[in-house]
């Protein structure tokens, strides 16, 4: 029994399906746009993080994750950097400092350089800026864990054309930061710094130019083996295609706004099931065009479902919880009160643990 539940090695019969990569980090990045407290960002940050690093190979992409770390805590710098400089309309009472307030006309009111600093405006800023950040993190895990190639595979057809360029876009970032890694060990063996504004000066025409290199190159690729050839259909079906799939995902963004705003939950589940249901009819009418063949492709397994049901039972838990419990989701800054951690969000969270556990246990490398 012990054996039977545990992760297989992977390979090319039993890999993921890259589908199911997204639809986790989907579901975390909604559970993160439910809460601003700190302690559960930083727990989905910790998850998203554990996941990666169990479960990630050795590929480019796979070492994009960093970079989108990075690019978080700019953001979290960025926000508290525009609370200070252009001020909040958050009032506050403990005044931290007292920057030099640039005169404005009468026109733009309500918009002010300088001035008071509070520590309520820092706090709610930094609140929104780890929201932020958590977002991106757990789309740049979804970006390290998926195959970009074997994402394209699954597709369906009448997406395939805009999914080629959506995959030479993908696989632009990390071949760049491969050349980056690459570039900056090769300065090193060579005796010359690797940071700095010289060394950044140096590097960053070879570096983009091997990344769109490379990009340029698997587009060509897919263009030899036949990606992207159409076959005719009738007017009438092409006309019913677009009417479809342009109505459902109006359908879709109408249903999620509803079921995001309070005033909208009684209408937003429907409408967001009709425009799914529309979409995906579009979407198999526009696949007829397609006269492509898919060489094995990747099956949507039990492992697969586990991995994306984590996600989805992630967000469906935090979004319950902001009904009970909007206050442990969203501390105060008036009057600032110290974040707690609330016991079952924090558990529903560590459900996205699950799929360190289930999905295929890539191959290590090996020792030189």
């Amino acid at each position: 029994m012990v054996g039977a539940l545990r992760a297989p090695g992977a390979g090319r019969s039993n890999a993921l399906h890259a589908g199911a990569w997204w639809v986790w980090a989907l579901g975390l990045a909604t559970a993160a746009s439910r809460t601003t407290n700190p302690l559960l960002l930083g727990l989905l940050v910790g998850v998203a993080g554990y996941v990666v690093a169990a479960r990630r190979t050795d590929s480019p992409w796979a070492r994009s994750y960093g970079a989108f770390v990075k690019l978080g805590l700019a953001v979290v710098a960025l926000r508290l950097a525009f609370s200070v400089v252009l001020g909040s309309p958050i009032p506050g009472t403990h005044v931290l400092v007292t920057l030099p307030e640039a005169p404005l006309p009468d026109w733009a009111q309500g918009v002010r350089i300088g001035g008071r600093v509070t520590l309520e405006q820092t706090v709610f800023a930094l609140y929104d800026g780890a929201k932020l950040a958590t977002l991106l993190i757990c789309l740049g895990a979804a970006n390290a864990l998926a195959n970009p190639a074997r994402l394209l595979k699954s597709l369906p057809g009448a997406l395939y054309e805009a999914g080629v360029a959506v995959v030479v876009a993908m696989t632009f970032a990390p071949n760049m930061v491969a050349d980056v890694l690459r570039l900056r060990t090769a300065r090193r063996l060579r005796g010359r710094p690797a940071g700095g504004v010289k060394a950044v000066l140096q590097i960053g025409m070879p570096v983009l130019e091997g990344a769109l290199e490379r990009s340029v190159a698997l587009a060509a690729s897919m263009d030899a083996r036949g990606y992207g050839r159409t076959a005719q259909v009738p007017p009438a079906v092409r006309h019913t295609t677009t009417a479809l799939v342009l109505g459902g995902l109006l359908g879709v963004c109408a249903g999620s706004y509803g079921l995001l705003a309070a005033e909208g939950a009684g209408y937003g589940l429907p409408v967001l099931l009709g425009g799914f249901a529309a979409a995906l009819g579009g979407l198999w009418l526009g696949g007829r065009r397609q006269v492509r063949t898919r060489y094995r492709p990747d099956r949507w397994g039990p492992r697969a479902w586990l991995v994306a049901g984590s996600g989805a039972v992630v967000a469906a838990l935090m979004i319950r919880a902001e009904t009970y419990a909007p206050g442990a989701l969203h501390p105060g800054v008036v009057p600032l009160t110290v974040p707690a951690l609330p016991l079952w969000p924090a558990a529903a969270v560590l459900l996205g643990l699950l799929p360190a556990f289930v999905a295929p246990v890539p191959p290590k490398e090996s020792p030189s």
